[in-house]
Order: C-alpha cells, then structure tokens, then sequence
C-alpha cells in the first residue's frame, strides 16, 4: 500500500488503535507512542476520531506512516 500525492510518495503504511473502555482509552497515546518506538517508523498523518451512543464511547488513533 503506497499513499501517493501529486505522485509523491506520503506514505506506505497505516496502523489503527481503538479503544471503547475508560482504561482502554487513557492508555490509548501510550500505546500509540510504544507502537512507533518498537517499529522505528514515522509518522506522517495522525488521525482521531471519536465516536459514541447512549451507553459506548470509542476512541479510534489512525497513523499514516513511512518506514
């Protein structure tokens, strides 16, 4: 998978963290962050979104990334 904008490569990867239980949640940029440093790679787009009903809320990190 290759991000391509005016035929410059952006991107080649992208990994996606969510988390819907309260613990989950505020660990979520720990997480994020750990994942990065394991993986030596950069990111290059950070995406959050945040999505909830009645009774659930999700949190969902996107990370477009370069090796």
């Amino acid at each position: 998978m290759e991000g391509l904008i005016g035929g410059v490569e952006m991107f080649n990867g992208v990994k996606v963290f969510c988390a819907t239980l309260v613990r989950e949640r505020q660990a979520l940029g720990e997480q994020v962050t750990d994942w990065l440093r394991q993986n030596k790679v950069t990111s290059v787009e950070t995406m959050v979104v945040q999505s909830s009903d009645d009774t659930h809320h999700c949190i969902t990190v996107v990370v477009f990334y370069q090796r």
